[in-house]
């Protein structure tokens, strides 16, 4: 059975609108156990950390992988494996945050930590989801142009229209399931790599030899791959949508949200490791293709995905161009929508709004409102003179300098017996999520050291 709290001197706590769930299970562990098929079962469990996973290598992602294959080479490939367990990591931690206390990140930084703190951390995230935004808005026009002449200026606002219809006109089940499907279009990243005959010895010797130097434009990279990889975004969505999960189950009451069994967070695990381990090839294929083409032939003066795609077709053919362009607008149509939703539950939960996708707009106007600003001020960048092509290297170096302080506090949440009972981190998630927020300390420092000391 689950473990749930009782609401304190049995008074009922506001409640989330939902709807129940197809099939008539009232959990996802007895949707799962009544699933014989063992494919079935397991895409059943897949959700909230595949979705995390896929939306994590969004066009700002794509276009740093593209940039360090470009200007290194082959040597970024082991931070694919590096990555994978410390990103796995933190998001589990994140997803447990969530179902163990029943509310996302910034409910339980408002309850239990001081609102000055949680207040800068949203209002940050924001802004660094509003510029990602719009540069990604940007990203997927480009990607179009790269298969059909559009002009990339026509294609921006019938983007974000497309995209802020999604989230407000239907349901959150239904965009889980649109988002699931969108996660096969980075395939297409696979595909591209195999068409550019990469040197088997040069790869084998990058993936399994680290390559570390002090150079500044080496370090940029990787502070921008740590920064796009472990994103602080991705953090407040992971937590958030196990509420939304639950919700959806009819777990409409903070105190029926409460705890978790062991079942639940099995399911959790698998679901997370799949989709960080999705995002992880992903990214590995994105730096193999870019590398074994563009670096190869000496471009490595490239700003964006869409550039290494238009790059691409002389070296590797149309296919594999287009291959990464498709790839390009599968993961911005599924990275927007989570972008500005990561800022909203962000904020709605900080200052104590009604939120959640199955809302009634107009019962959660705060929440719809911090999705539609965000969306339409990221959609004017692109008309303003602010190059969101460059924002987009730019943003991953930054949210690598914003993660660490947030790593944190979510270790700390991570590990308070008041919030997660007996659920608080073992020793091997807790020594992968510290060496996590270390490295992605020592990153940032490293970086402002070479800069300020000019040394290459």
């Amino acid at each position: 059975m689950r473990t749930i709290d009782k609401a304190p001197g049995g008074k009922s706590r506001k409640h989330i609108p939902h709807k129940e769930p197809a099939g008539g299970t009232a959990t996802l562990e007895a949707a799962a156990a009544v699933e014989r098929n063992r494919l079935r079962r397991y895409l059943r469990i897949l959700g909230p950390g595949l979705i995390t996973g896929a939306s994590d290598d969004d066009p700002s992602g794509i276009g740093t992988y593209a940039v360090a294959g470009a200007q290194l080479g082959y040597a970024p490939l082991w931070t694919a494996l590096i990555t994978l367990p410390l990103m796995a990591s933190i998001q589990f931690i994140c997803a447990k945050i969530g179902m163990v206390s029943g509310m996302g990140l910034a409910g339980v930084l408002r309850r239990h930590y001081p609102r000055p703190l949680l207040y800068a951390a949203v209002v940050g995230l924001f802004a660094a989801n509003t510029i990602n935004v719009g540069a990604d808005i940007g990203a997927i026009a480009a990607g179009v142009n790269v298969i059909v002449p559009i002009p990339i200026s026509w294609m921006i606002v019938p983007t974000a229209a497309i995209i802020l219809a999604l989230q407000i006109l239907c349901s959150y089940r239904l965009i889980a399931r649109i988002f699931k499907w969108l996660t096969l279009a980075l395939f297409a990243y696979i595909g591209a790599a195999l068409f550019a005959n990469p040197d088997p010895g040069g790869v084998i010797r990058a993936t399994f030899v680290p390559t570390l130097s002090l150079d500044p434009t080496f370090l940029s990279t990787l502070v921008a791959i740590l920064g796009t990889t472990i994103s602080p975004y991705l953090f407040f969505w992971q937590s958030s949508q196990e509420v939304e999960e639950e919700v959806h189950m009819g777990r409409t009451r903070l105190w029926q949200r409460r705890g978790a069994t062991d079942a639940e967070l099995k399911y959790a695990a698998l679901d997370v490791n799949t989709g960080m381990f999705f995002s992880n090839v992903v990214m590995y294929f994105i730096i193999l293709a870019t590398a074994a083409t563009l670096h190869a032939a000496g471009q490595t003066d490239i700003k964006s995905a869409a550039d290494a795609a238009q790059a691409l077709r002389p070296l590797a053919g149309d296919a594999a161009g287009i291959l990464l362009a498709l790839g390009l607008i599968g993961a911005g149509f599924l990275a927007v929508p989570v972008l500005s939703g990561s800022a909203a539950y962000a904020m709605s939960e900080a200052f104590g709004w009604r939120y959640g996708l199955d809302q009634n707009p107009g019962r959660a106007k705060q929440f719809y409102g911090v999705i539609v600003v965000a969306t339409v001020v990221g959609m004017l960048i692109n008309f303003v003179g602010i190059n969101p092509i460059d924002a987009l290297f730019w943003t991953a170096v930054i949210n690598g300098f914003v993660a660490p302080p947030l790593l944190v506090l979510i270790m700390l949440v991570a590990n308070n017996r008041a919030i997660m009972r007996t659920r608080t981190n073992g020793l091997a998630t807790n020594v992968l999520g510290w060496i996590a927020t270390l490295l992605m300390f020592a990153a940032a420092i490293a970086l402002v050291v070479v800069a300020l000391t000019g040394q290459s």
